[in-house]
C-alpha cells in the first residue's frame, strides 16, 4: 500500500507536534506508543499502529539518554516502523529492524542540535536569565523547540512519502530468509529493552514486584498481560502513597515505626 500526499503531509504535522514534545519532554507524545498509534489512524490501519506502537516502545523502553550520549531516536522509530509496515507488507517485527537506519539519523540529527544549540542558543538563554527577561528565555526556548519540530517534519514527510518507492523497492527486494533475519532481530529487540530498563531500574525493592509479576504472567494462565499491568498499577499507586506518608510524618517529626 502507499502513503498518499494527504497522508504524507499529517504524518508531517504530528512529527512537528511530537518533535517539540520531543525537545520540552512536556508530554511524552513522542513515545513511540504513542506517535506509532497516532500514524496507524492517519493511515487507516489502527491495529498495525498500536502492534508496531508496543514492540517499538518495548524496544527502546530502556533507552535513556545519560549525560552526552544520546541514543537512536524513539520517535522516528515508532513512525517509520509503521510506515515500513504498512508500505512493503512486512511484519512489525521486520518493520521494528529496518527502522533503526531511520532512528539512527535522527540521533545524529540531535546531536547536531545539541551542539549547535549548545553554542547560539545556551548563551541567549544565559543572558535572559541574567536580565530576568522571562518572555525573552520564554521564546529562546520555544524557538529551539520549534527548530526540532520543523526537522523531524522535514525528515519524516520526505522518509514517509516521498521516498517510500525507494524504500518499498528496497526491502522487497531482499530474499525471504534475510527478511525472516530482520523479523527475528526485531523479536528480540524488545527483550533487549527491557533488559536495558531493568539494568537501570532493579533494585532489591523492587525486585519483589517483578518476580510477582513473572509469577503471574507465567503460572496463572492469565491470557494477556493486562491484568499484570493492572496489578502492577495498583502496586505502584500503594507503595507511592505509603512513601509519601512516610516522609510527612518524617516532616512533622513523627516515624512511622514510633506508633501513637
Amino acid at each position: 500500500m502507499e502513503v498518499t500526499l494527504a497522508q504524507g503531509i499529517w504524518i508531517a504535522i504530528m512529527a512537528f507536534i511530537c518533535g517539540i514534545d520531543f525537545s520540552l519532554e512536556a508530554f511524552f507524545w513522542f513515545r513511540p506508543i504513542i506517535a506509532a498509534f497516532f500514524t496507524g489512524i492517519i493511515l487507516g490501519d489502527v491495529q498495525l499502529g498500536l502492534a508496531a506502537g508496543a514492540i517499538t516502545e518495548l524496544a527502546y523502553v530502556g533507552l535513556l539518554t545519560i549525560g552526552g550520549t544520546v541514543p537512536p531516536n524513539p520517535l522516528m522509530a515508532g513512525i517509520m516502523t509503521v510506515i515500513i509496515a504498512y508500505t512493503t507488507g512486512s511484519s512489525p517485527e521486520a518493520a521494528l529492524a529496518l527502522s533503526l537506519p531511520f532512528a539512527l539519523l535522527m540521533q545524529w540529527i540531535n546531536i547536531f542540535y545539541h551542539s549547535a544549540f549548545s553554542v547560539f542558543l545556551v548563551p541567549v538563554l544565559d543572558r535572559k536569565a541574567a536580565e530576568a527577561d522571562t518572555n525573552g528565555f520564554t521564546r529562546a526556548v520555544i524557538l529551539g523547540a520549534i527548530i526540532v519540530g520543523l526537522t523531524y517534519a522535514v525528515v519524516t514527510f520526505v522518509s514517509a512519502y516521498v521516498a517510500q518507492e525507494p524504500i518499498a523497492r528496497f526491502v522487497t527486494s531482499f530474499p525471504t530468509w534475510f527478511v525472516h533475519g530482520f523479523e527475528i532481530c526485531g523479536q528480540l529487540l524488545p527483550g533487549v529493552g527491557l533488559a536495558l530498563l531493568l539494568r537501570t531500574m532493579l533494585t532489591g525493592d523492587n525486585a519483589p514486584f517483578l518476580f510477582i509479576g513473572f509469577l503471574m504472567a507465567t503460572y496463572l494462565e492469565l491470557g494477556n498481560v493486562l491484568p499484570v499491568a493492572i496489578a502492577g498499577t495498583v502496586a505502584a499507586v500503594l507503595v507511592y502513597k505509603s512513601e509519601k506518608k512516610s516522609a510527612q510524618l518524617r516532616t512533622e517529626g513523627g516515624g512511622p515505626d514510633e506508633g501513637i
